[in-house]
């Protein structure tokens, strides 16, 4: 290849000014492609800073990685809420349901290192810990430990 480019873009909302335009700008790359591709394969992430990599070759072809959002933006577009808590422990900011853990854990389970979604969604309840963010209105470290125990396996065992 030719050079690499890795910006942020909101997803789905990706367009040729900056931080991609400038970027592009000197490549041989139709730029205009590129963000109608970016667009297409991170309307997903509706919004979240998704970050991306552009591999461009001098005959103007480019290959696109999408990468995951970070686990605490995803927690923070699924609650709807812009900051996490300055005391999370005693002062929470949102509340999440099983399902919503489960869907984050799914986005997410490329990028971390748990074998199966059980486990991602525990990694999913670590951020929301530090977030003070409860799940199905327990403490996130009460909501683990159910986890543990079994008693969301039905929930969150994979399909």
């Amino acid at each position: 290849m030719a050079g690499t480019i890795e910006v942020l873009v909101p997803g789905g909302q990706a367009n040729p000014g900056p931080p991609l335009g400038p970027e592009l700008g000197p490549t041989p790359v139709d730029v205009q492609a590129v963000v109608q591709q970016i667009n297409d394969e991170t309307a997903a992430f509706d919004g979240t800073e998704v970050p991306v990599t552009v591999d461009y070759d001098e005959d103007g072809s480019f290959e696109i990685d999408v990468g995951v959002p970070p686990t605490a933006a995803l927690v923070k577009d699924e609650a709807g809420f812009d900051t996490g808590s300055g005391e999370p422990q005693e002062d929470f900011v949102a509340d999440l349901s099983v399902d919503q853990v489960k869907t984050i854990a799914e986005q997410k389970h490329p990028d971390l290192l748990a074998y199966d979604t059980i486990n991602a969604a525990k990694e999913v309840v670590g951020t929301c810990a530090s977030m003070g963010v409860t799940i199905e209105g327990d403490d996130a470290r009460e909501f683990k430990e159910k986890v543990d125990s079994g008693e969301y396996d039905d929930v969150l065992a994979e399909a």
